[in-house]
């Protein structure tokens, strides 16, 4: 028998055994081995198929559901108004659609030019295809609330409401500001200008006192696109703005909502009226006016 010092590099000393039986032992083990890893890895795919087939589509609206979005017309557009031949006959656009669970119509003006006007409508006048009472008055005097500005004139003066909208050179304007320099520039070139609660600055809601709930309308800007929305139901302050939001309006300001009334032509010459025709209208009501070019 070789000593240790006979054994050769090329050669395993076997110790305390059958060589035969440790071979077969170390066989088994590679063999369960395999099937474990087999095994293991069969586990993996079926749960990475399954997963991708029973995952949950949105895992925030589980605990911390979002605000549900319904649309009887398509809102994702990049305009909601359809084209128009410039050379068309103006009138009013509507459409209908829910968001948040709130109603709300969309006035969309074509081939119109904006501007403000003072004192009872004549409805008689068929140049005019959409009308909206526009600033607040006061209760005790009857006064225009904030500052006003009627083709040049300042009819009042003040800041009871941070949200503006101007005309000017019938360029429309709505914004957010303590003080705005188109006030004086709608003065020097015969513009408009007048004051409301604001409801979206570029894109976020914006937070008003009144907590009571109205029918609500808005005077809106979407991407450079101007219209005015209306909810269907009685709405708080909060919610109205919220659904302005998520239907992507930049910017938009408040407008005499309730009862006030107004009305829009369509494409076929048919009159919407909406609210209430008051015959007591105090001389200082105001409305946002469109007439057709």
């Amino acid at each position: 028998m070789k000593t240790e010092k006979d054994i050769r590099d090329d050669e395993i000393r076997v110790i305390g055994g059958d060589c035969n039986a440790t071979q077969s032992n170390s066989h088994r083990w590679w063999m369960w081995g395999g099937v474990v890893i087999a095994a293991i890895f069969i586990i993996v795919v079926a749960v990475f198929i399954l997963g991708e087939k029973f995952q949950v589509p949105n895992e925030q609206t589980y605990f911390e559901p979002q605000p549900r979005i319904e649309h009887s017309v398509d809102v994702t557009l990049e305009k909601f108004g359809r084209e128009v031949d410039s050379l068309a006959r103006g009138f009013i656009e509507i459409q209908d659609t829910v968001i948040n669970d709130i109603p709300l119509r969309i006035y969309i003006p074509h081939n119109a030019k904006m501007s403000l006007h003072v004192g009872r409508l004549d409805k008689r006048d068929t140049s005019i295809i959409f009308a909206a009472q526009a600033a607040d008055i006061r209760r005790d005097n009857r006064k225009i609330v904030g500052a006003f500005v009627l083709k040049g004139e300042p009819l009042a003066w003040g800041l009871s409401k941070t949200g503006y909208c101007a005309i000017i050179d019938d360029k429309i304007t709505i914004g957010i500001a303590n003080n705005s320099p188109l006030f004086e520039e709608a003065t020097e070139k015969n513009g408009y200008f007048f004051r409301q609660y604001p409801l979206v600055d570029n894109g976020r809601l914006v937070e008003n006192e009144p907590k009571n709930k109205a029918v609500r309308r808005a005077l809106c800007d979407r991407n450079g696109e101007i219209m005015m929305v209306e909810s269907g139901t009685g709405e708080s302050f909060h919610d109205f703005a919220q659904a302005l939001v998520d239907l992507g309006m930049t910017n938009a300001i408040y407008l005499v909502g309730s009862s006030a009334f107004g009305w829009a032509v369509d494409d076929n010459g048919k009159r919407s009226e909406f609210g209430i025709e008051n015959p007591r209208l105090p001389k200082n009501a105001s409305y946002i006016v469109w007439r057709r070019r």
